[in-house]
């Protein structure tokens, strides 16, 4: 008996392992449409503080962003910050308005068809009722000393925005109010209570300029305060238009800026993803069942000093959280799109585990290129088994095929992120991928493929080789450049006879990601 036990054992483990060995087919009829393409991943994107936003750099990445991403809007702390200039108060207290600089920013913004998701914060210093701040910029952190003058400062600011840009155009954006309060005596000096002061005064006030202007929040740190945020609203009559949120996959750590704490990467893939559609339970189950939500911060790390926001394995989790998560939010806001971002002050080297999806020299990581290739994705999206790709095609024949595997390998607690994530992590191999595409049209068509993985459009990698120089020469940036360009890895014709079928095998490594075009050729 024990002897056929262990018989079965052996063979059920064997068969397993085959199945797991098995290839991967992803296939797609051209003619088998699934609908629109949901592209909330493109909806927004984050980025540091609001005075970066000046800066010729930071407007030259962004305007590379929006070409190559198509990203809608933009979210930044430190809107009303002192180095934006906005408010003072002469010798009597009487406010004084300054939309200077935060004119130029808005303009550039707008001239390149990018909105603000504007979010409210933090506290002038003339108007604070106290002097806690965050960052090496100091964004001060406490309520307002007097909420006739920030209800004055509200008012002033939206009705200017209203003046230059029409309501019109104003009626489209987000009015977030403030960041992450449930993180006390981090992001915000007060309770709960203080902050539904805070989001009561606000709302009130905007929507007193304009009720089709939409205002939300609580803009929480890990998905709280949802269902109470909108009960306070419920019951105090205070309106809401969405709900806002953060999330980031990590088991264990704090914001460790410096880098010598440490963060530990959840295990589960599918983390931020699964607390998005809680998230989405908790407004079905309310009393406003059908506000929108929107994450408008979330990345595998809630540190600017986490080496896997750098590495190939960034691209894979960005595309599998976002396939996963699509139905559950109106939008989900990559915390950032550049690593020219101050909150611990400039950084000393040119890969420091920063949030963006750019380094400091315009650099792209394997992060970009996760959102570069979504955006090339055409809107109508086609039936399609494999969990983890997309397929879409466009009105002249062409289809798109986006896939990837996604895994992460780290060994938990034993070691942080800080130290594993920099290491030399060669992807382990997988069974092949065979994309079959049916229906479509006689005729030759261009195949083009593009890649990213390790050592393929992974620039921390050539960083790597380079041997992780604190500086980086004008050589050694082209080369880096050059060698993860993000250009296809292979173009080649090939001809579709009657049967209407095209068929081609990719070999596949953990956290591969491929996107394959396929046009005809007039």
């Amino acid at each position: 008996m024990k002897r056929r036990h262990a018989l079965l054992s052996f063979l059920l483990v064997a068969s397993l392992s085959a199945l797991a060995q098995a290839p991967r087919m992803i296939s797609a009829d051209v003619n088998q449409v699934k609908g629109r393409l949901n592209q909330n991943f493109k909806f927004c994107v984050g980025a540091g503080r609001a005075n970066e936003g000046l800066r010729a750099d930071w407007q030259r990445q962004l305007r590379q962003a929006k070409q190559d991403c198509g990203f809608e809007y933009i979210r930044f702390h430190g809107l009303l910050s002192d180095d934006m200039g906005v408010y003072l108060e002469d010798k009597t207290g009487k406010s004084i308005y300054n939309w200077q600089y935060i004119d130029e920013l808005f303009d550039f913004l707008l001239s390149i068809r990018v909105r603000p998701f504007v979010e409210l914060g933090f506290m002038p210093r003339a108007l604070a009722s106290g002097d806690k701040t965050i960052f090496w910029w100091k964004g001060n952190i406490t309520p307002p000393k007097d909420y006739a003058k920030w209800n004055g400062l509200i008012k002033a600011l939206t009705e200017h925005w209203t003046e230059r840009y029409g309501k019109a155009e104003v009626a489209k954006w987000y009015f977030e109010v403030w960041n992450e309060p449930n993180l006390k005596d981090l992001f915000f000096a007060g309770t709960q209570q203080d902050y539904f002061k805070l989001y009561q005064e606000t709302a009130r006030t905007i929507k007193s300029i304009s009720p089709d202007y939409c205002v939300g929040g609580p803009a929480t740190a890990g998905n709280a305060w949802i269902p109470e945020t909108i009960n306070f609203c419920v019951q105090n009559k205070v309106p809401i238009d969405f709900i806002s949120t953060h999330d980031y996959g990590v088991t264990q750590g704090f914001l460790d800026v410096t880098g010598n704490v440490g963060t530990i990467i959840n295990p589960n893939k599918n983390s931020v993803a699964n607390n998005m559609h809680h998230s989405r339970r908790e407004i079905a189950a309310s009393a406003l069942p059908k506000l929108e939500l929107h994450y408008t911060e979330w990345s595998s790390s809630y540190t600017p000093s986490d080496p896997i926001h750098d590495t190939y394995q960034e691209a894979a989790y960005i595309l599998n959280t976002v396939k996963l998560a699509a139905p559950a939010v109106n939008s989900l806001s990559y915390w950032t799109f550049t690593d020219i971002f101050e909150e611990a002050g400039p950084r000393a080297t040119p890969f420091h585990g920063g949030f963006g999806l750019m380094n400091y020299q315009d650099i792209k990581k394997p992060a970009y290129y996760a959102f570069s290739f979504l955006n090339k994705l055409s809107t109508t999206e086609l039936n399609n088994a494999d969990s983890s790709s997309y397929i879409c095609k466009n009105e002249q024949g062409g289809v798109q095929a986006l896939f990837w595997n996604c895994t992460i390998d780290h060994p938990g607690d034993s070691t942080n992120n800080q130290v594993y994530y920099k290491r030399d992590l060669p992807a382990k191999t997988l069974p092949a991928v065979t994309l079959k595409l049916t229906g479509l049209k006689n005729g030759r068509y261009r195949v083009m493929v593009y890649q990213t993985g390790y050592g393929v459009n992974d620039a921390y990698g050539t960083y790597r080789k380079l041997g992780t120089p604190s500086q980086l020469t004008r050589e050694q940036v082209a080369r880096i450049k050059a060698e993860n360009s993000g250009r296809p890895v292979s173009i080649a014709t090939v001809v579709v006879g009657s049967s209407g079928a095209l068929q081609k095998t990719f070999s596949m490594r953990q956290n591969d990601v491929y996107l394959v075009t396929v046009d005809p050729i007039k």
